[in-house]
């Protein structure tokens, strides 16, 4: 790949690159995809993500063992800054992650949590995915489940978000 510099189309398609792994993270937890999960990270990467520190696989299969207890989850990004250093690519993303999981007693509870991811991109072969990531908390709410079931709840609003592959995603975009 040409050397990215400012205002160059090598620099806006690394760009788009970075944010479409960001995009594919998100997919990854929130539809519990390991193959997305595993694509937004280089196998040899870091990740310190609040009660996990190590090693991109490690965390990978932590977050396959603990997303089957998370009843509903999404995470969103917003601010997308990414900085081109020598060698790589600084990007801070703020996240909002919602979540819907078992708290300390057992009983399920709602988490609303907002931070920042700090990245350490680099690129391989014009791939771009995250090196070593810092998860940054900002804001962490734990609130009381709403009232009624989910059925209740989302009534006629059809489908509801599932898990891979049962996700309509899965099915609208094979």
């Amino acid at each position: 790949m040409t050397a990215i510099t400012p205002g160059t189309l090598e620099e806006l398609i690394a760009r788009e690159r970075i944010r479409d792994c960001l995009f594919r993270y998100c997919r990854g937890i929130d539809r519990s995809d390991e193959a997305m999960l595993r694509s937004a990270y280089w196998p040899d990467g870091t990740d310190s993500h609040g009660p996990y520190q190590g090693s991109a696989e490690g965390f990978i299969q932590w977050a396959m063992k603990t997303l089957p207890h998370i009843e509903r989850g999404i995470h969103q990004i917003h601010n997308v800054l990414i900085e081109f250093r020598e060698g790589g690519a600084a990007v801070e993303t703020y996240f909002s992650a919602f979540q819907r999981q078992p708290g300390a007693d057992g009983k399920l509870t709602q988490w609303d949590m907002k931070g920042r991811y700090l990245d350490w991109f680099t690129a391989r072969e014009g791939e771009w995915r995250v090196q070593d990531r810092l998860v940054v908390f900002d804001w962490v709410e734990e609130m009381p489940l709403p009232p009624g079931t989910e059925e209740e709840r989302f009534a006629s609003r059809k489908p509801v978000g599932g898990r891979w592959p049962e996700d309509p995603v899965y099915t609208v975009f094979a």
